[in-house]
C-alpha cells in the first residue's frame, strides 16, 4: 500500500520520543517530543552522543553496551522494554522506558540504534509512593 505521509511530520506528531544515533553514538535524529522529554532543542541534540541524556553513574555501562551492540549487531534486550534513569537538560534525573531497534548498513553491518522513549518520571513516583503507602499500611509502626 503507498501513502502520501510524509515520515518527518510523522515523526514529530507522536508523543514518545524518536532518537536515532549513528555507530559512533552520534545523535542523527531527534523529535519534538525528545526536546519536550529531555530539554534540548533539536539543534543541541543532534551531532551530541547520547551521553548528553546519559545519567554520569550509568555512562560506563551504557558505553559498553553501545560498543558491544555495534560490533556485535544485537542487543541483549531484543524487543523488551527497559526502564532507566536519564538526564534532563536542567539536570534533574528523568525516569524513562524504551525500546530499542538495530540499524544495519547494506552491507548487513550495524550502523545505529533507533529508540523510541516514553518518560515514565510521574508514573514511576505515583507507584513508588502507592507502593510505600502499601508497605506502611502492612506494616504498621507502634
Amino acid at each position: 500500500m503507498k501513502t502520501n505521509i510524509d515520515l518527518f511530520k510523522l515523526l514529530d506528531c507522536v508523543g514518545d520520543a524518536m532518537i536515532v544515533a549513528d555507530a559512533h553514538e552520534k545523535i542523527v535524529l531527534w523529535n519534538t517530543a525528545a526536546t519536550r522529554i529531555f530539554g534540548y532543542s533539536e539543534e543541541e541534540a543532534l551531532g551530541q552522543t547520547l551521553a548528553l541524556i546519559t545519567p554520569e553513574r550509568q555512562l560506563k555501562a551504557h558505553q559498553h553496551g553501545f560498543s558491544k551492540s555495534m560490533e556485535t549487531g544485537t542487543t541483549r534486550y531484543g524487543s523488551s522494554v527497559l526502564k532507566v534513569p536519564a538526564k534532563h537538560k536542567d539536570g534533574h534525573t528523568l525516569s524513562i522506558a524504551f525500546t530499542v531497534g538495530m540499524l544495519f548498513d547494506d552491507q548487513h553491518q550495524a550502523c545505529g540504534v533507533a529508540a523510541i522513549i516514553r518518560d515514565e518520571t510521574e508514573r514511576f513516583a505515583l507507584e513508588k509512593a502507592l507502593k510505600k503507602r502499601l508497605a506502611d499500611y502492612e506494616n504498621p509502626k507502634s
